[in-house]
């Protein structure tokens, strides 16, 4: 198979890009329910995740025990999500950056639970100032489903090279998906599972774990030789492993008033756009 000159990097989007935990604390609190600090959240184990620990849990399960609460809740949590969650600080400005690189394809992939998906993630990105539509590709898929398939047929469908992809994510389905068809894993810790975790019960090598949004922005960044390329990355610097918070602030909140397209025109792009490849 002849490749192209391309990379490839698959954002997630809850936990990764979006600040989820906030979205579903504050869904939690509007209903009277706990969810505890983010702490505590990131050691629970999946479904325990939402209904709390040892002294959320009761009142939490009494008030999601019908069809009729959790719907109530999802609705919640769909609002929250299109009127008031953020993107995590240096996020909007890696992405434009992304999109702006005429060797780059980038898109999302994610499982968000929130109704109508892929209208919930899109008012999200464009009220952070990025537009969805300059995204190569945005795919919705059902929560239990893997991301491997998808992930290989965005991935053929470019012609892109294996060697030349990366995959961001927060939890062992995106490692595993991943892994599983060859890509480069960028995981964080600053979502859904904790750094210990990721490490010590899904096996992610401490190397490939970034603490912070700046620190994935940089080792992303600097993965494709873009580090560098402007004052706008330069200035986001590696410290004993971490990445200097304040030095994000060169990275500004992009907004759709200030978005300019820089550099070469990008290869015309495969209409892959809210598609479910398969």
């Amino acid at each position: 198979m002849k490749y192209s000159n391309e990379h490839l990097v698959v954002l997630d989007a809850d936990g990764t890009t979006i600040n989820a935990f906030e979205a579903i604390d504050k869904t939690f609190a509007q209903h009277r329910m706990q969810l505890g600090d983010i702490a505590r959240y990131q050691k629970r184990h999946n479904i325990f995740k939402y209904l709390g620990g040892l002294k959320e849990f009761p009142g939490n399960l009494r008030k999601q025990v019908n069809n009729k609460q959790r719907k109530a809740l999802i609705e919640t949590l769909t609002e929250v999500y299109r009127g008031e969650v953020e993107l995590y600080v240096c996020i909007a400005g890696m992405i434009q950056k992304l999109i702006e690189a005429p060797s780059v394809r980038v898109g999302l992939v994610s499982r968000n639970i929130t109704l109508e998906p892929l209208v919930t993630l899109k008012q999200v990105f464009r009220r952070n100032g990025v537009d969805p539509d300059e995204l190569d590709f945005f795919v919705h898929l059902p929560f239990k489903e893997n991301k491997v398939v998808t992930f290989r047929d965005i991935r053929d469908r470019f012609g892109i090279n294996p060697a030349c992809t990366w995959a961001c994510g927060d939890e062992r389905r995106d490692f595993s998906a991943a892994i599983g068809c060859g890509m480069h894993p960028f995981m964080v810790s600053y979502g859904f599972e904790s750094f210990e975790r990721l490490e010590n019960r899904i096996g992610v090598p401490r190397e490939l774990i970034s603490v912070s949004p700046e620190q994935l922005c940089y080792r992303l960044l600097h993965a494709l030789d873009m580090d560098g390329s402007s004052s706008l990355e330069s200035t986001i610097i590696a410290r004993n492993g971490l990445v200097d918070a304040e030095a994000c602030h060169a990275l500004p909140r992009v907004t759709p008033q200030n978005r300019t397209h820089q550099g070469p025109s990008r290869p015309t792009r495969t209409d892959v756009t809210s598609v479910k490849l398969r």
